[in-house]
């Protein structure tokens, strides 16, 4: 299969819509376990930061355009990271669990998903016309 940048970041932004969609589900899931801390996923900002050449990484230099290009890309496309908050406390108890924030932060998330499958589906649906030549 072809690997591409594109494809990796949509498997990732993928990746990380799932964690988010677990990690707020455990929040709320804990929202009376005294001293819980929530906990949120990071990943659009280290994203960004890849995309804008800002990881810190080196690129290969090509000498000659026959030469197989080194695609440091696909490893510079970073993984989602959990994170906990335990800076704060909303409850009594110690626990930090805000629903209302959680359930907005479930429901942007589905429609991020939503999005991703939507974009992803059309990467395929022109790579399938691609290799059939314009076609259907």
């Amino acid at each position: 299969m072809i690997q591409t940048k594109q494809l990796q970041m949509m498997e990732r932004s993928l990746d990380a819509a799932m964690a988010r969609q677990k990690v707020t589900s455990n929040n709320i899931a804990n929202v009376d376990t005294p001293e819980f801390k929530s906990k949120q996923v990071v990943f659009e900002g280290m994203l960004l930061e890849a995309l804008e050449g800002k990881t810190g990484q080196l690129d290969a230099y090509q000498t000659n355009q026959k030469h197989i290009p080194f695609v440091s890309g696909l490893g510079t496309i970073p993984h989602a990271r959990i994170v906990s908050n335990n800076q704060t406390a909303i409850q009594n108890n110690g626990n930090n669990v805000d629903v209302e924030y959680e359930m907005s932060q479930q429901a942007k998330n589905t429609i991020w998903y939503n999005g991703l499958v939507q974009m992803t589906n059309g990467y395929f649906t022109k790579m399938k016309s691609v290799i059939n030549g314009g076609g259907n």
